[in-house]
């Protein structure tokens, strides 16, 4: 298996040298640009070997922001993701990076921890996109016809068989499996699970989430537990409503993603999938259920009569 690989671009020869020591010396293989420019060109020649982008944004000749702009404006490398090199105080910069599209940061000077954690969520995010994606392409076309389904189920991964499923009877599905992923996940976890945010943020750091998930599904207090989703196609949108049975949690503070939470190793999934994968995403009472909306294009004038 081939390593993971990194894109180190920063105009400062010492930052450029210590991220990438750094990286390498986490297991991944790095490649370097010295400005803008230098990375576009990198990325225009070898961007699909790239799982992750390290970005600084001040730099002469074309900047971050400009090179993020362009990545975004591209297709093939549009959802590589970008982890932001800012200064530590820059409120303003990282608000207008996250909309932008930037969900993952880095502050000068770099801690060796924070570099970690930072660029692990990023690549593995990627990853598990690009898997999804891929199970979406093996969907049948004639889930497009499909017009009302319920479905119930238990587990992360099973969650993530039917985020592929969903996905393949929308509209652009590589963009909707994003979002219904996390929405998906986040049933199971945060949902029927009752994981916190600060449990889920001790866990990675330990390396033990996924060995916990699967302690409290085996739970007997869990066993039962579902998550249902439901699927109606109307005339002009699709509704996707998935419902858990936890305890629900405050929903406002997760649509818009916070300057705090972007140096976390997770906390994205919500704001990620309200921005790049529904024009619509809606909670109901207590939290622990949720509407995304697709809006469906409009169907051809049938041509009248000569």
């Amino acid at each position: 298996m081939a390593a993971t690989r990194a894109l180190v671009v920063d105009d400062n020869r010492l930052n450029r040298e210590l991220l990438s020591r750094q990286l390498q010396a986490m297991g991944y293989d790095t490649a370097v640009a010295v400005d803008g420019v230098e990375a576009w060109d990198l990325l225009q020649s070898e961007g699909d070997s790239f799982d992750v982008v390290l970005l600084d944004r001040r730099m002469p000749n074309m900047n971050g922001m400009e090179v993020l702009a362009k990545m975004k404006a591209d297709e093939k490398l549009s959802a590589i993701p970008v982890v932001m090199q800012t200064a530590a105080d820059s409120q303003e910069e990282i608000v207008e990076g996250i909309k932008a599209g930037v969900f993952y940061y880095l502050t000068k000077p770099f801690q060796a921890a924070v570099l970690l954690s930072v660029t692990a969520a990023a690549v593995e995010d990627y990853s598990r996109f690009k898997r999804l994606r891929r199970d979406v392409e093996q969907r049948a076309h004639a889930l497009e016809l499909m017009q009302e389904s319920h479905f119930r189920f238990r587990t992360i991964r099973q969650g993530m068989d039917l985020a592929a499923v969903l996905a393949a009877a929308c509209p652009e599905p590589q963009r909707r499996v994003i979002g219904l992923s996390e929405l998906l996940a986040n049933a199971v976890e945060h949902g029927n699970l009752g994981v916190s945010y600060d449990e889920k943020s001790r866990l990675i750091a330990e390396q033990r989430f996924d060995e916990e998930v699967e302690t409290r599904l085996a739970q007997p207090e869990n066993s039962n537990k579902c998550v249902d989703v439901a699927f109606e196609r109307l005339e002009d949108l699709i509704s996707i409503t998935i419902t858990d049975q936890g305890d629900g949690f405050d929903w406002k503070n997760y649509l818009k993603m916070d300057p705090a939470r972007v140096f976390d190793s997770h906390g994205r999934g919500i704001a990620l999938a309200r921005n790049l994968s529904f024009d619509g995403l809606q909670y109901q009472g207590r939290g622990n259920q949720v509407i995304a909306f697709i809006d469906l294009p409009d169907k051809a004038e049938p041509e009248s009569e000569p």
